[in-house]
């Protein structure tokens, strides 16, 4: 597939299918449980996309997640807007990120999901142009606000359609993603969807 020099917040299609996307910057704590938590649920399909710092002071816990088979995107380097910064500075950061992440779990990133999901025209075309495609999303669990678990649930579930990108966290200031993973997965399964990761959602998009 081509990059894409727009960003994609969701996929059309008729199927039920849905896309669980964590994104993980600093911490620990909660990405082992929300990993225990996908397994246990035999959630086999979802895709993290992961800062370089983090990568690069947890590499066993990236490898951890490539090896269980999720894919992996870039989250970039420093959490800092883009559209905030000249195109050789975005240029610098996500080459750095990119390679730090390849380093530690081998794994290419075609995949970039902007800090803070800040974008605009410039900011994806650049990214394009480094072979990215940027992804966005169209449902947002609001997890990174501690809203309580019944609030992340709702607001994950509540108003899904076939070919969504669903938001969700995985860094430690996300405390309540963790109570809530199992019955988010729980209930979309009763709504009659299955989960694949982003790039499947973008080979749909494609055809």
């Amino acid at each position: 597939m081509k990059p894409l020099f727009e960003a994609v917040y969701r996929v059309n299609t008729k199927k039920k299918l849905i896309a669980l996307t964590f994104d993980i910057g600093w911490g620990s704590r909660v990405p082992i449980p929300v990993l225990d938590a996908l397994s246990a649920n035999e959630v086999k399909k979802a895709t993290f996309f992961l800062s370089s710092p983090w990568v690069l002071k947890y590499p066993r816990l990236a490898r951890k997640i490539k090896t269980m088979g999720y894919e992996i995107g870039s989250h970039g380097q420093l959490h800092e807007n883009y559209t905030e910064h000249s195109n050789r500075w975005i240029t610098r950061e996500v080459k750095a990120a990119g390679s730090a992440i390849r380093r530690a779990t081998g794994v290419k990133c075609r995949l970039i999901r902007t800090p803070n999901g800040d974008m605009n025209h410039r900011v994806t075309n650049l990214l394009g142009s480094l072979g990215y495609y940027t992804i966005h999303w169209s449902v947002d669990s609001m997890d990174w606000t501690n809203p309580g678990v019944r609030t992340i649930i709702r607001n994950s579930t509540l108003n899904v359609k076939p070919g969504d990108i669903l938001l969700l966290h995985a860094s430690d200031s996300a405390r309540q993603t963790t109570k809530a993973l199992p019955f988010i997965i729980q209930k979309l399964r009763r709504k009659g969807f299955d989960f694949v990761t982003v790039s499947e959602l973008l080979s749909m998009r494609a055809k």
